[in-house]
């Protein structure tokens, strides 16, 4: 394929980028839903595509959709390619161009949050893993390790799901990028509508502290645009433009983040080839083949490594200010929003219409199970605020962190109580490890590579009755009158 078809692909993609942009400010219905330009556009994809419009051309007697649709079948197949690319963009630039704080101020303020956070995550695998054993394997022959899809779609989102497609290529599983994709849709729109129900709930029942009443949206929230009178920065200028932009400056030190994410899976490949990889290998008895396990790990969580390496370097060495977290917030978005947009538009209909029985279980098992963590539990660990702590991992659990972000913002409009901050400092203990971080990236191959899917089963079982367990003891400890919620002091001292 030549660099012009390549870069034609790609320009493509920006105008239905646009085009979901368009009707998200002209369609009240999208509004409603509050869903992403990037959604839309990703429908737009799939539509126009191979999967919709080219099946209609036999029926319609036009042959020249066949192929790939309003588009050609090569302009897909860039199109595939690009999830998997950008994925690694997306974590690499979690941490870089904040200051990590140390871990004994993130439990203190993020503490009962992280419970629920570890919950949600834990738990999808417990719920997907058991219904795959009970349920999907003996009555429609599907591998159990499918079950690992709802922790994969929901709490890691689209991104994570088309990220992860070369990963399941490799194994022998390609319809799993599918339906883990047509799921994390079905988890963005359902936290959204049931997200907002419970916002509505809770003000009528007393149960918020800050809302007393539910304020409509304005005409520019519902569009998706900030209003005239709203003054809103893209980023900081951290360097000169006469010596570098510093939107370059950025994507650089992106760019070094995932060169060393590369180094660090090359040389834990390595060791696996060394130690169990390899015929030869010396925990590989004589006679038998290697285990590859560690091959099939995925770029990004080792990306998203490489950021957090330079950035605690830079904190070190005093040039924390050379890097802008909301300017990573830019690349990582426009990375982000092309990733959902080709991941989507490639979805195979095929797929799903096939194994159309384990997507609508799993989908319908991970959507009751967060909304029973948000109803049940989280008002047993959330000591002060639950509801609108709560609301922002209730989001984020089913769709990204945007979503969560999102309902907060219904919840909690002028940040009057401790759940953003809260929530912030959760993110950087948990996503390391849920929700697209190393226990996603690897769940599925260590399965995969051992043949059982107790060996992910069991220890998430373990971890969400003890994150559980503990959320709850804190919970009382608070009631009791021996521990005060530092979050809640902060929210009081602010006001």
């Amino acid at each position: 394929m030549s660099p012009q078809a390549i870069g034609f692909a790609i320009v493509l993609l920006a105008a239905i980028m646009l085009l979901g942009k368009y009707l998200r400010v002209k369609v009240p219905f999208i509004q409603k839903l509050l869903l992403p330009s990037c959604i839309i556009a990703g429908f737009l994809g799939l539509i126009l595509g191979p999967e919709v419009i080219g099946r209609l051309a036999e029926p319609l007697n036009l042959g020249w959709l066949a192929e790939g649709g309003v588009f050609t079948a090569d302009i897909y197949e860039v199109w595939g390619t690009l999830p998997g690319l950008l994925i690694s963009v997306v974590f690499a630039t979690l941490f870089l161009g904040s200051r990590i704080p140390s871990p004994k101020r993130v439990a203190k303020l993020a503490g009962p949050q992280l419970s629920i956070g570890v919950a949600y995550g834990s738990g999808q695998y417990v719920v997907g893993l058991l219904l795959a054993l009970l349920v999907l394997a003996p009555l429609f022959g599907v591998s159990p390790m499918m079950g690992a899809l709802i922790e994969i779609a929901f709490e890691g989102g689209h991104g994570t799901a088309g990220g992860m497609r070369p990963a399941f290529e490799d194994m022998g599983i390609p319809e799993a990028a599918d339906l883990a994709l047509a799921m994390a849709t079905v988890g963005l729109v359902s936290a959204i509508v049931i997200g907002v129900a419970v916002v509505n709930w809770g003000v009528r029942t007393g149960r918020t502290r800050v809302l007393k009443q539910v304020s409509e949206q304005s005409t520019a929230e519902l569009r998706g645009l900030y209003s005239d009178d709203e003054t809103v920065y893209a980023g900081r200028m951290t360097a000169r433009p006469g010596s570098i932009e510093p939107l370059t400056l950025h994507v650089a030190v992106v760019g070094l983040a995932i060169i060393l994410g590369w180094i660090l899976l090359e040389g834990i490949v390595w060791v696996e080839d060394l130690l169990w990889g390899q015929p030869d290998s010396l925990w590989t008895p004589a006679g038998e083949d290697g285990t590859t396990l560690l091959g099939y790990v995925p770029l990004f969580p080792l990306a998203m490594i490489g950021g957090v390496i330079i950035q605690v370097v830079l904190d070190h060495t005093g040039n924390t200010n050379l890097l802008d977290h909301e300017m990573m917030k830019r690349i990582q978005g426009l990375a982000l929003d092309i990733l959902i947009v080709a991941a989507l538009s490639t979805i195979s209909l095929t797929v799903i219409a096939d194994f159309w029985q384990t997507f609508l279980i799993l989908s319908v098992a991970g959507v009751a199970f967060c909304t029973f963590m948000l109803l049940y539990f989280t008002p047993r660990i959330v000591p002060e605020f639950w509801l609108e702590r709560g609301i922002a991992d209730f989001g984020q659990s089913m769709g990204v962190t945007a979503t969560g972000l999102a309902l907060l913002r219904v919840a909690d409009p002028d940040d009057q109580s401790p759940a953003l901050e809260a929530f912030g400092y959760k993110q950087l203990a948990f996503e390391p490890f849920f929700g697209g971080g190393l226990i996603t990236a690897i769940s599925i191959p260590i399965m995969y590579a051992t043949g059982s899917v107790y060996i992910v089963l069991i220890p998430m079982a373990v971890l969400f009755v003890a994150a559980i367990t503990a959320g709850m003891i804190y919970h009382r400890g608070v009631r009791a009158g021996r521990w005060t919620d530092p979050a809640s002091e902060m929210a009081a001292g602010q006001r």
